[in-house]
């Protein structure tokens, strides 16, 4: 069991695809801003169409439809093997675990290669306080339905001030249920939570690396592999932004395509949609940030949610901030 740095990667693309911003769920930290990202459900036509747009940049994409809720897409089952079809290395669905319109009886185990389920707590009083009423127990009986019909399931827990106390219960959990991947989010300060004090949201910088390193150690001695932000470097690690040495793409319906998550709240996308075409926006927008090089590390986060840097008496900082899609990963079979 080794932990590593999951490196940056030109050789393929991740698509993270929003095909609807619809979602039966109120949850306090949502990133989604309808404002920025929209109100329209693609029709399966322009899902198509985007999903060959990528496929044309690298024939070793993987994509994750996302929503708002993406089940409450009546055609996501027709996406999910058009995608297959395509060749897409990796397809995934975030769920928040209700599972609309029969969505297990029309997709096959093979067809899909993750179905990740969000929860925000290890009891129903925690999560529900963030997700809303009901939301626990749904969530688990849909984990273990798809579970039971051979589905490979992961399941993603966002960490805040309101949750962390009982993240140490939750290796013990997936381990029950039969999750095969625990995927442990950082609250980031958009949408929702952009609307909240950070000291009321964000863990503190000692919290962080006192407790998920060290669940996630514990989740992967119980044969689940975990995934995690690496967040923090110390002043001599170099920093690499994934919006210049990787290839990731996040598209919303109204046709966005951004580079780095933490700009979602912005007019600065680096891509749009333009008649079923991939074009680069004219400057300035998030690309031109990525350039821009600081000792505290992401441009971004020092824009953006500056409060979870922290500086010496001199002026320099006492770490860096990483890139957000920089991932630590601890695999039981390695």
């Amino acid at each position: 069991m080794i932990k590593r740095t999951v490196s940056f990667s030109k050789q393929s693309i991740n698509v993270f695809f929003h095909i609807l911003t619809k979602c039966n769920l109120r949850c306090t930290h949502c990133y989604i801003n309808p404002d920025e990202h929209g109100t329209r459900t693609l029709s399966i036509e322009v899902i198509e169409n985007r999903l060959e747009a990528f496929m044309e940049k690298s024939p070793y994409a993987n994509v994750i439809f996302l929503g708002g809720e993406p089940t409450l897409h009546p055609d996501l089952p027709r996406a999910i093997q058009k995608a297959r079809a395509m060749g897409y290395k990796s397809i995934t669905v975030d769920t928040n675990g209700f599972l609309f319109h029969d969505f297990l009886e029309k997709v096959l185990p093979s067809e899909l290669d993750f179905l990740s389920f969000s929860l925000d707590g290890a009891t129903e009083k925690t999560n529900d306080g963030i997700r809303g009423q009901g939301v626990y127990q749904t969530c688990i009986n849909g984990i273990q339905k798809a579970v039971s019909l051979g589905f490979h399931t992961s399941l993603i827990y966002t960490v805040s001030r309101t949750n962390i106390h009982e993240l140490s219960l939750m290796p013990a959990l997936l381990a029950k249920w039969g999750v095969k991947r625990f995927f442990i989010q950082v609250i980031g300060l958009r949408g929702n939570s952009g609307k909240i004090n950070a000291d009321d949201a964000q863990v503190s910088r000692k919290e962080w690396l006192e407790q998920i390193p060290e669940v996630a150690l514990d989740a992967a001695s119980r044969g689940i592999i975990t995934t995690y932000p690496k967040v923090f470097l110390s002043p001599e690690e170099p920093f690499a932004c994934a919006g210049l040495v990787a290839d990731n793409y996040f598209i919303f319906p109204n046709g966005r395509v951004y580079k780095c998550p933490l700009c979602e709240d912005f007019p600065i996308h680096g891509f749009h949609f333009s008649e079923n075409a991939l074009v680069r926006t004219p400057k300035i927008n998030e690309m031109d940030l990525f350039e821009l090089t600081i000792p505290e590390g992401c441009v971004m986060n020092k824009l953006i949610q500056p409060d979870n840097l922290a500086y010496e008496p001199d002026g320099t900082p006492a770490y860096k901030i990483a890139c957000c899609m920089l991932k630590e990963e601890i695999d039981p079979a390695i």
